[in-house]
């Protein structure tokens, strides 16, 4: 890949305590191997927070020693039982901070149901309202709960923005996303051998495709099994190119290029 394509990981979480011993060192990393943007998502209030500090501490230009850093603010499906009834005031005090560029990730997880259905939906249905109020993207986190998650995004103005994060399948809210406009992301998982839905990222149109670690977790092929990181948003590119039949540096430039766009760092 050339320098000058550069890469962007649209979705990873560099306040997870798998990366408390080094992770200056993972920026370094990730800055090393071409990476010159990437977003950190919020799980929930607290982590919120985190997520601030951290991109204030070393997400300004440092002369490409690290990547550009910004956060995003919000309650994960999986917490929203754990929410307080002040969360989405406090989620919607934090994000008019010039660092936060996204709402979530929120969403739906039938899979899990760590958090009870009518909490999450009530939660997911909050943050689309609020980034629709705020004129901020919203990152959504989807799992076995296709038809909720497209009647939700049908539901939202037409203006709400977002992208389905870690798409692996679900035909309704791809669908919905498509007809909305919206983005979807891909992950390392796009690179495993049991990676089902390659024809429907062949249907994602070429301007609303990101890429994504969604690191620690879902660590890409070759490095399967081990911590996930920045760094290995190239191997999501390049399982994503093989996919599309085009060159690494193509997919490369084309998502960071969205990215930018989605979070409105255009002035990167």
């Amino acid at each position: 890949m050339s320098e000058a394509a550069g890469l962007f990981d649209s979705h990873c979480h560099l306040t997870d305590a798998a990366f408390r011993e080094d992770r200056e060192a993972v920026l370094v990393h990730a800055a090393r191997a071409g990476v010159k943007g990437l977003v950190t998502i919020a799980s929930d209030v607290v982590d919120a927070g985190a997520a601030l500090a951290l991109v204030r501490a070393w997400g300004g230009d440092s002369g490409g020693e690290r990547p550009r850093m910004w956060c995003s603010v919000g309650v994960h499906p999986h917490e929203a039982a754990a929410a307080g009834p002040d969360a989405l005031a406090r989620v919607h005090a934090l994000a008019g901070e010039a660092e936060v560029v996204a709402l979530g990730e929120t969403g739906l997880d039938y899979h899990y149901d760590y958090s009870p259905r009518d909490v999450q939906r009530r939660l997911f249905e909050a943050h689309l309202a609020l980034g629709t109020e705020l004129s901020l993207p919203v990152v959504v986190h989807a799992r076995d709960a296709d038809e909720d998650v497209a009647a939700a995004l049908r539901a939202a103005p037409p203006e709400t923005r977002g992208v389905l994060h870690c798409f692996t399948g679900g035909e309704r809210a791809f669908t919905a996303a498509m007809e909305r406009g919206w983005y979807v992301s891909f992950s390392g998982i796009a690179s495993f051998r049991s990676f089902q839905v390659a024809e429907l990222l062949r249907e994602v149109p070429p301007e609303r495709l990101l890429v994504e670690t969604d690191s620690p977790y879902l660590a890409p092929v070759p490095l399967r099994g081990k911590r996930n990181e920045p760094a290995f948003v190239r191997h999501v590119a390049e399982a994503v190119a093989a996919h599309l039949g085009e060159e690494l540096d193509t997919v490369a430039a084309r998502t960071t290029a969205n990215a930018k766009r989605f979070y409105g760092l255009d002035h990167m």
